[in-house]
């Protein structure tokens, strides 16, 4: 069984308080809810709800631990470019970008898939970058007990692009370094990785 829900495995009860509650907000901030464009929309508006918050429901460590195998190899194993999408816990505005991820296996490597997939589970709740980053980051350090891990998250924001001080071109970037990526060696090393573009 996946992780994910299925577009159409919504929680009914969940969804009809949900709806009211857009419905409520639609017709608040001056619509008219019984026009033609809008009667399906606060149902459609909750079912993404649920959708881009289904991460409540996932368990990160989890996923990880379905896929973990015994595995001598002890270099880096870096997956870049994941992309994510959340919502900001402030105004509820959608943030997204890509997440870099590098670990140094202790005895353990995990499928790849199980990365991008525990990027998912936290993004996909109310967040800040800040702590997403620290989020990913312990739980791949707690659960596959590495001698590093790193990650960094570079997003976009909405809040800053649609409302507040409206810079389109500005560019968050958050990191987090634990075990050999907190030598500088190592860190480094993992920065242009990262950093290099393939011919």
């Amino acid at each position: 069984m996946s992780n994910y829900k299925k577009v159409h495995e919504y929680n009914a009860e969940q969804t009809k308080v949900v709806s009211a509650s857009y419905k409520s907000i639609i017709k608040e901030i001056g619509e008219d809810v019984d026009r033609e464009g809008l009667l399906k929309t606060p149902e459609r508006a909750a079912k993404a709800m649920q959708f881009l918050t289904q991460g409540y429901d996932l368990d990160a460590k989890e996923i990880l631990k379905s896929a973990m195998f015994k595995e001598d190899y002890s270099q880096m194993v870096i997956v870049k470019d994941i992309e994510l999408y959340s919502l900001c816990e402030h105004h509820m505005l959608p943030f997204f970008g890509k997440a870099h991820i590098a670990y140094i296996p202790n005895g353990h490597i995990v499928g790849l898939s199980k990365l991008p997939r525990v990027v998912d589970a936290f993004a996909r709740r109310l967040q800040v970058q800040e702590r997403l980053t620290d989020q990913i980051t312990d739980c791949i350090e707690e659960t596959l007990r590495p001698l590093g891990v790193a990650v960094v998250i570079e997003a976009k924001h909405m809040c800053m692009q649609m409302r507040g001080v409206q810079k389109q071109n500005s560019v968050t970037t958050t990191s987090a370094f634990k075990g050999a990526f907190l030598k500088d060696t190592t860190r480094k090393e993992f920065i242009n990785l990262i950093s290099a573009k393939l011919s």
